[in-house]
């Protein structure tokens, strides 16, 4: 009986851990996707669209953020994927990834695609930094890495986008505050 305990509680923990990777699926273009669509009732799209710019430049005020049009905002963005055991973890590489958000009235849908990790190498001075030139898609990673990594990354990617979601979705909820222009104190100088 202890046996069949143990055996469920291994099966549980890998079913867990195998969790993330079911976050991101393939799309029309044989790429990662992340995609959501979410309603928010009674609001236009045009405060949809102010506070999911607010929410990009304020969280992850590294972002490449465009404005594409009256509906959209696209943009790029990476993240550090880390490796090694609890003491020992240093960056193995950054993910780098598109970004696309589209607003209609009372929902928005976004998603993030494009996957592409960038391992990483010490250098002279001991400091962890990108090698130059080596980008791999996440799609067809599994013939340049080790399925252990590779598992690992996207994992990493699972888990980053979901928080990602969980983010804007709550940033979408509140309204962006309002900054007050406080009025330019001049100084006159022809009365004196």
């Amino acid at each position: 009986m202890k046996i069949f305990f143990i055996g469920l509680l291994f099966v549980s923990f890998a079913k867990i851990a195998c969790a993330q990777q079911d976050l991101l699926s393939f799309d029309e273009h044989n790429k990662y996707i992340y995609y959501q669509v979410v309603n928010m009732p009674g609001l236009p799209a045009d405060s949809l669209r102010e506070r999911g710019v607010y929410f990009l430049k304020s969280a992850f005020p590294k972002t490449f953020v465009k404005v594409s049009d009256a509906n959209g905002v696209e943009g790029e963005g990476k993240f550090l994927t880390y490796g090694g055991i609890s003491v020992l973890k240093h960056e193995k590489g950054e993910v780098n990834y598109q970004l696309h958000i589209e607003f209609k009235d009372q929902k928005y849908r976004f998603w993030l695609t494009g996957f592409v990790f960038t391992p990483y190498q010490r250098d002279r001075y001991g400091n962890f930094v990108p090698q130059q030139g080596i980008n791999i898609p996440l799609e067809n990673a599994i013939t340049k890495l080790e399925k252990k990594d590779l598992d690992g990354y996207l994992d990493e990617t699972g888990a980053f986008c979901k928080q990602w979601g969980d983010k804007l979705k709550i940033y979408m909820l509140k309204a962006p505050a309002q900054k007050k222009e406080e009025p330019v104190k001049k100084v006159v100088t022809d009365k004196w």
